[in-house]
């Protein structure tokens, strides 16, 4: 099944507003292909910036972080429907830096998710092993669980609205790339559980990323592999030449 190519770029905790709008005054006029979908996921302080140059073009924003109640006692945190009004139309959960960082559980991955669902915001969900993890052979058992743990209770129809990252935590920000093999052998496992929890038909049509040290020089290596469907983006997203050119790279 032909899957349409999605690039993220996750911006992080990374540029002002400043730097934010130098970057879409350039990244606007890029003659980007036909033939992928591209989000960025900025801070929350650029979204005013994000709807004045993205809005008349095919290049959509989403939310790094979210919490999943409605409104509430919830000091510091962004709700769904605040992020929708400000045009937002994807979200990430269960990345990494979440669960490690900030103590982010399988459960509160799972309700981030279906709330992101029942909003009409599409998620992306992260999912990937730490090196000690990798290491002890694990890296398998660690994927199925946490794609198991997102998709509870979830009909066939929502799971097929979703997004997946395959992000092996020791190659994010590290410099260190997963092998070609890793990369096409985590994202298999996390297409085995859609297939195994759902069926074939399901798991086809779900686009499955990889994300880790993705840069423009390595990029297309990873597109040529089997059921790798695009990348999730840090550092090389962060400037928009670095990630147009990861783009063109990566669609050719």
């Amino acid at each position: 099944m032909k899957r349409i190519p999605f690039y993220g770029g996750n911006w992080k905790m990374n540029h002002a507003l400043a730097q934010t709008e130098a970057y879409l005054q350039d990244f606007v006029n890029y003659a980007f292909p036909d033939s992928c979908e591209i989000v960025l996921f900025p801070p929350f302080t650029s979204f005013h910036l994000m709807q004045k140059y993205l809005g008349s073009t095919p290049i959509s924003f989403g939310a790094q972080n979210f919490y999943f109640e409605e409104s509430g006692a919830f000091t510091g945190e962004v709700s769904l429907s605040m992020l929708k009004d400000m045009g937002c139309t994807h979200v990430l959960t269960g990345h990494s830096e979440r669960r490690e960082i900030f103590g982010e559980t399988d459960e509160m991955v799972r309700k981030k998710t279906i709330a992101a669902l029942d909003l009409g915001l599409v998620p992306m969900v992260c999912v990937g092993e730490t090196l000690e993890e990798r290491q002890r052979g694990g890296t398998a058992e660690k994927i199925r669980s946490q794609v198991e743990a997102a998709l509870q209770g979830m009909s066939e129809a929502d799971t097929s609205k979703l997004l997946f990252a395959y992000e092996p935590i020791w190659a994010i920000g590290t410099g260190v790339n997963a092998s070609q093999d890793d990369a096409r052998e985590g994202i298999a496992t996390v297409r085995g559980v859609l297939r195994n929890s759902y069926s074939d038909s399901l798991a086809q049509k779900i686009r499955i990323v990889y994300g880790g040290s993705v840069k423009p020089e390595n990029i297309a290596t990873y597109m040529r592999e089997e059921g790798i469907d695009g990348g999730l983006v840090g550092g090389a997203s962060l400037k928009a030449p670095s990630f147009y050119e990861l783009i063109q790279n990566g669609t050719l």
